[in-house]
């Protein structure tokens, strides 16, 4: 089976194609490089480089290899960003995942995997959150995936396009070779083992006075490679157990054995105070249950991964090197 793999040079892309490729899929690794890494992309898969806003490109993937199917992590995901700059996030995650659909469309592919997010629940009206909780994004990033998620209910309609809408809660951790390693790195766990390591001097905490038990943000940690086990229509991808930004860096202290400075600071705009998902949909559908995601193995896995690392990817060698 042929699957292509858009933002597969980066984190989560890297690693479905990793676990694809373990079991005998042939994998089609699209990326732009303008985010990813090449160094990220293992040799057995077939890299093409491309921009998805442009069309002649993606047309010549389609047109090069018989697609059976397409797994599309590729976008802009910083939240802060999509406050300040929200063009670039509709033209990324909706405009160019259109140019996507429609060579998907051409091409008749019948089966989408679209990476989504918790963040198009906006603040929870009730926790852990269900599928069918309303959806009222707080920031342009998660209003830019809820759209394309429209849009993938409307291609459903006239072309019968299977699809899967993934909403994450925090994917974190590490395989045995790939990891995260972002350009600009703002998720919370890399930062902390930046902290950990002395890469920085200690960890931002944006805000201390939300409606927590310590009035830090509380997520919900899912393990990467747990993500890879799902089918279906579209699902929560989460632990329905919430950890806070202190409980996160005191789990990495026990782990790393090292104290870790943390700066205490305002709110960052777009952030919901609580975002824990329900997972009994997909334990329904599924009999789902993730057998990687405590917060301790999640952390380990990182840690390790950076110890082996310690400098992320080196561009001029491969993920396997």
């Amino acid at each position: 089976m042929n699957i292509l793999v858009t933002g597969a040079a980066g984190y989560i892309g890297s690693i479905c194609s990793e676990v694809l490729l373990a079991r005998g899929m042939r994998v089609i690794a699209l990326d732009s490089l303008v985010e990813g890494h090449r160094a990220a992309v293992l040799q057995g898969a077939v890299f093409c480089q491309v921009d998805l806003g442009n069309r002649a490109q993606i047309e010549s993937v389609f047109s090069q290899h018989k697609i059976d199917a397409v797994m599309h992590f590729a976008a802009e995901a910083l939240v802060a960003k999509s406050v300040r700059e929200p063009s670039i996030f509709y033209a990324t995650n909706v405009a160019c995942g259109v140019n996507l659909l429609d060579a998907v469309t051409r091409h008749g592919v019948k089966k989408f995997i679209f990476s989504s997010t918790a963040a198009t629940y906006g603040e929870p009206e009730m926790v852990p959150i269900p599928e069918e909780h309303p959806k009222a994004p707080i920031n342009p990033y998660g209003k830019s995936k809820l759209v394309f998620e429209q849009i993938l209910a409307d291609y459903n309609t006239y072309t019968q396009l299977k699809y899967v809408s993934l909403r994450y809660f925090n994917a974190a951790g590490a395989s045995k070779e790939l990891g995260e390693h972002h350009r600009i790195e703002t998720h919370l766990i890399p930062r902390v083992l930046d902290a950990a390591s002395g890469v920085l001097p200690y960890v931002d905490v944006f805000g201390t006075d939300y409606p927590t038990p310590d009035g830090t943000c509380v997520r919900d940690y899912i393990h990467v490679l747990d993500i890879e086990r799902l089918s279906g229509e579209a699902f929560n991808v989460g632990n329905s157990r919430g950890f806070s930004i202190l409980e996160v860096i005191d789990a990495a202290e026990r782990i790393t054995g090292r104290k870790i400075p943390r700066k205490l600071g305002p709110r960052r705009p777009g952030d919901p105070a609580v975002l824990v998902a329900s997972k009994e949909k997909l334990k329904r559908a599924l009999g789902w249950e993730a057998s990687h995601s405590s917060l301790e193995e999640i952390i380990q896995s990182a840690w390790a991964w950076r110890q082996k690392h310690p400098h992320g990817y080196s561009e001029g060698a491969s993920a396997q090197d």
